[in-house]
């Protein structure tokens, strides 16, 4: 933490300076340091402080990035920081005040489906910079395209692209000109699959949960998919992350109306010991958070 704040104060000064080498040194060194300290927020335990702090950490970026366009690290770090805070901060928000105040679940909602999509654009310029071209190809051709990924090094960008890109269309029912784009997450979810299934234990399969309802063309019931990569989910984090056991509740258990199993799966969630993990304690305590949410709209969800 401490080497990231001397980075970022050298980086502020470097960059007022008027010479243009110094000053791209100082960017790519700050950016370097802001791609690798991404644990300092995820093992912090109060969401609210965390909340307040990622949008001046997420402006930062876009002001190197202005400077550097092309540094892979950063625009990893973009993309991976704005979807995070979208999801716990706005669209979880939104959920949560739809039924007190519609008016303003709608605006929520709405930034959060456009920081969704900034998102998605910073995963695809990352990916362009080992691949000229990759987004025009993956437009004509998803699957040819992701193909060409070929490391497992990319997989990060392919994981949070596709993460966002996914979260931006389950909020754009109503602009088919977004929904449209779903065979291009899907080859890119795919794509990360293929080269490293057990990806930040289990990420990957926690993603497929819930995806798999939409996935068009595929073999089998959806619900069937989605187990198997909830079993996965839960094997490669140990039991120790929440968002598979509510991922599974929120696309499985309600849809199957399944009372019963939602009601244990969220209680699981709320099991799991936040502090087993501390670089996972800011998303279990998220989760924790939506588990709770979601076990008070029982009645709601479940009809008798």
């Amino acid at each position: 933490m401490m080497n990231t704040c001397k980075a970022v104060l050298a980086a502020v000064l470097l960059i007022a300076t008027d010479g243009c080498s110094i000053r791209r040194m100082a960017v790519n060194r700050i950016g370097s340091a802001l791609a690798s300290s991404g644990a300092t927020f995820s093992s912090d335990n109060d969401a609210a402080l965390v909340r307040d702090a990622v949008p001046f950490s997420l402006k930062l970026m876009e002001s190197l990035l202005a400077e550097s366009p092309r540094h892979r690290q950063l625009l990893l770090a973009a993309c991976r920081s704005f979807t995070q805070y979208s999801y716990a901060f706005l669209q979880q928000e939104a959920d949560q005040r739809e039924d007190r105040d519609l008016a303003e679940a709608k605006v929520l909602r709405t930034r959060a489906q456009k920081m969704y999509l900034r998102a998605r654009d910073y995963g695809l310029r990352g990916l362009e910079v080992g691949h000229p071209g990759f987004r025009n190809i993956l437009r004509i051709d998803p699957k040819s395209a992701a193909r060409a990924v070929r490391t497992r090094a990319e997989v990060p960008l392919l994981y949070w692209t596709a993460s966002a890109w996914g979260l931006a269309i389950a909020l754009s029912k109503d602009d088919p000109d977004v929904v449209a784009d779903q065979l291009q997450v899907e080859a890119l979810i795919d794509r990360a699959l293929q080269l490293f299934p057990s990806f930040e234990s289990g990420a990957i399969h926690g993603f497929l949960v819930s995806y798999e309802a939409a996935r068009q063309g595929a073999q089998g019931p959806a619900a069937s998919r989605a187990r198997e990569h909830f079993d996965q989910a839960v094997a490669l984090s140990e039991g120790r992350l929440a968002s598979p056991y509510v991922a599974l509740a929120e696309s499985v258990s309600v849809a199957a109306q399944q009372r019963g199993e939602f009601e244990e799966l969220l209680k699981k969630a709320l099991a799991v010991d936040t502090d087993a993990r501390p670089e996972w304690r800011l998303e279990n305590l998220v989760m924790q958070r939506r588990a709770r949410w979601l076990l008070a709209r029982t009645d709601r969800l479940f009809v008798e």
